[in-house]
């Protein structure tokens, strides 16, 4: 059986990506992490991977003129190792509509908010001074429009009274570790394809992942102890 092949982008400590890899360490299936690329050679996230045992490499967008020569470059290595899915975590680059383009359909990005709200940076902050009852993190498609790509999955977590930014991000990233590793296996599997309309669920699994069983919306224990949609 032939295994899908997963590319991963990070820029700093990789944790999304740590816990994709051992996600996908502890189950059966066809899945392959066939690099990490960083495109800061100073990224901790790439000693995370080492210990792995996963491929590394570095893309500095410091060494290119501007962001579509690094772009260009960042493509080129991607293209190299033929992945299936481009999965951004902690990647922290804006990327060209020309990037976006080439990998139409496999590209996504895990956003700490719930999207269609609070694109863009500072979302604790922002969740705060609104005065908001839940936070959460997305997954979505990567477009040429911020943070606008269709919505694959989402999880969903409680602000409490007196959060500071910095709590509402330690509590909610256990929950973006549990949501990305099984949206990539969604796409992997095609029980989820990106179709013109949006996100199609349900598909009929490849080969090999027959047991899984996308959640695409998952709640904190405190809102609730199962996620409200589910989709084989």
């Amino acid at each position: 059986m032939s295994k899908k092949r997963l590319s991963i982008l990070i820029s700093g400590r990789g944790s999304n990506m740590a816990a994709v890899a051992d996600w996908f360490a502890q189950r059966a299936l066809p899945v392959e992490i066939v690099q990490v690329v960083s495109n800061r050679p100073e990224a901790a996230g790439l000693a995370a991977a080492h210990q792995r045992g996963l491929k590394t490499e570095v893309v500095d967008h410091r060494d290119y003129p501007d962001r579509l020569a690094f772009d260009e470059a960042m493509a080129q290595v991607l293209h190299q190792a033929c992945p299936d899915l481009v999965l951004m975590a902690g990647y922290m680059r804006i990327v060209s509509p020309g990037f976006c383009l080439a990998f139409a359909g496999r590209l996504l990005n895990i956003h700490p908010s719930l999207l269609p709200a609070y694109p863009g940076t500072q979302t604790h902050a922002r969740v705060l001074a609104d005065g908001v009852s839940v936070h959460g993190a997305t997954v979505h498609a990567v477009t040429a429009d911020l943070d606008q790509g269709p919505i694959l999955a989402q999880a969903v977590i409680p602000v409490h009274p007196g959060d500071t930014p910095a709590r509402l991000a330690e509590r909610l990233l256990p929950m973006e570790h549990q949501l990305y590793p099984q949206a990539a296996a969604a796409v992997l599997s095609g029980v989820a394809r990106l179709t013109p309309a949006g996100w199609q669920l349900g598909g009929t699994p490849a080969a090999g992942f027959e047991s899984f069983v996308f959640q695409s919306r998952l709640l904190h224990p405190e809102l609730s102890q199962r996620p409200i949609h589910a989709t084989h």
